[in-house]
């Protein structure tokens, strides 16, 4: 939760702002504006004189490929695509299909030993002269105006990347590109945000992503000894330097879903893997999750204590709920009504949360200790059941509750693995460990 207090003339112009008017030239409003941007309590509307800003700049493509010529061929026909385009042949088997798919649309790059997806990008926006680099990937096709709506984006002089929504590309009436549709982990939502490592939308996939050019000189581009992750290391060095990365859902573009679950499930291990790897060049920046240490108790006590920790764990979260109404006294206007929102709502999400975390990265501690413990095997069960169920019924799937419910167990538990697996070859178990706020003494 985050509180801003502001003055009188500050709320006028947060409903001045709200209602649609400009930010305009006033000192007093752009810092507030910025101070709102900045926090994530707002998110930017750009207007069409600032549109016209953006369009001045200069955008080069990057297509990084290994084979999928005829991905590639689909999204070079794309009529909406910059001028200067370099696509990067990252050791494809048949390179001579890449080729005929590129044709005269495209520069071609040949690369006869595959570097990986990192490598084949810096291979190509170092060729580009381009005030904006465009990084898209060959299974992507993208909607009509998706340039229109991000590169104004980057009239705001402080913002050095901006991503647009990668939706799921539903081919098959399948189970597997059903499921895909709704929880593809590279769609983010419709909500805009500024993105930052430890935010709401901590990340964003290089499926489609624009960076200025001028940041990535500044920053090296991709690490090229990352096979996994490099997109992600290289946002939040990107974040890390000061620079502001925004996430903007009202442009959108279509990737394709994995083609059978062995697919989905390397992919999901990969991603998993990339965790240790991440937290040993951001140290603090990876958790599988991040509470309130209180929420966090009141929902182990049960596990811990049965009927009598539940009871303990109530308490608990009735005596948070009373510290936050207190803390909100003479702040808000009904300190007690929105201390037990708040607070409810926060336990709530805390437990969906420690249910996640527990299916997607301490299976193995759950399971061990599931042998001994018949409470313990009940947790791991309802955090494997119940979260699937909650978010069956808010995103209402063409799929019947129990095959959504394994589906998510493959994702989940594939995820896992990799997160171990990459525990494993860093020689560090940090990522594994939670980050707890309010620890008494602390």
């Amino acid at each position: 939760m985050r509180l801003l207090r502001v003055t009188a003339a500050g709320a006028r112009i947060i409903d001045d702002l709200a209602a649609g008017a400009p930010v305009g030239s006033s000192s007093v409003r752009q810092r507030l504006a910025r101070r709102l941007l900045d926090g994530g309590l707002a998110h930017p509307v750009v207007s069409p004189a600032v549109a016209e800003l953006g369009s001045a700049l200069t955008v080069g493509l990057v297509i990084p490929v290994r084979d999928h010529a005829a991905d590639l061929a689909a999204l070079l026909a794309r009529p909406d695509l910059p001028d200067e385009i370099v696509v990067v042949d990252d050791g494809s088997a048949d390179p001579a299909a890449v080729a005929a798919a590129v044709g005269d649309r495209a520069r071609l790059v040949r690369r006869e030993t595959s570097g990986g997806p990192g490598v084949a990008r810096n291979d190509g926006w170092r060729l580009l002269d381009t005030d904006v680099v465009a990084f898209v990937d060959a299974d992507v096709l993208p909607d009509d105006d998706w340039l229109d709506r991000l590169v104004p984006h980057l009239a705001d002089p402080v913002v050095a990347a901006v991503a647009p929504r990668v939706r799921g590309r539903r081919a098959t009436d399948s189970l597997l590109d059903r499921y895909e549709e709704h929880r593809s982990p590279l769609d983010l939502g419709p909500v805009p945000a500024r993105v930052a490592p430890r935010s709401r939308v901590a990340y964003l996939p290089t499926a489609a992503i624009l960076y200025r050019r001028s940041v990535l000189i500044a920053t090296g581009g991709f690490d090229p000894t990352m096979r996994v992750g490099e997109d992600v290391d290289l946002l939040w060095r990107t974040v890390e330097a000061g620079h502001t990365v925004r996430y903007e859902p009202a442009a959108t573009v279509s990737h394709r879903n994995r083609g059978s679950w062995p697919a989905l499930a390397r992919q999901r291990f990969t991603y998993g893997a990339s965790a240790a790897a991440l937290d040993a060049r951001h140290p603090g920046a990876v958790a599988p999750v991040e509470l309130d240490a209180w929420s966090a108790a009141a929902w182990a006590m049960p596990v811990v204590a049965g009927w009598r920790g539940a009871l303990a764990g109530s308490v608990t979260a009735m005596a948070t709920t009373t510290a936050l109404a207190r803390k909100l006294r003479g702040r808000v206007d009904r300190p007690v009504a929105e201390a037990v929102r708040l607070g409810g709502r926060g336990n709530l999400w805390a437990g969906r949360w420690l249910a996640q975390a527990l299916v997607r990265v301490w299976l193995p501690l759950a399971v061990a200790g599931a042998v001994p413990s018949r409470r313990v095997r009940r947790a791991t069960v309802a955090a494997l059941v119940i979260p699937a169920l909650l978010e069956w019924r808010e995103v209402r799937p063409d799929v019947d509750p129990a095959r959504w419910v394994a589906a998510r167990a493959v994702d989940d538990v594939s995820y896992c693995a990799g997160v171990w697996a990459g525990c494993r070859r860093q020689r560090s178990w940090r990522s594994l460990r939670p980050r707890l706020h309010r620890i008494p003494g602390l």
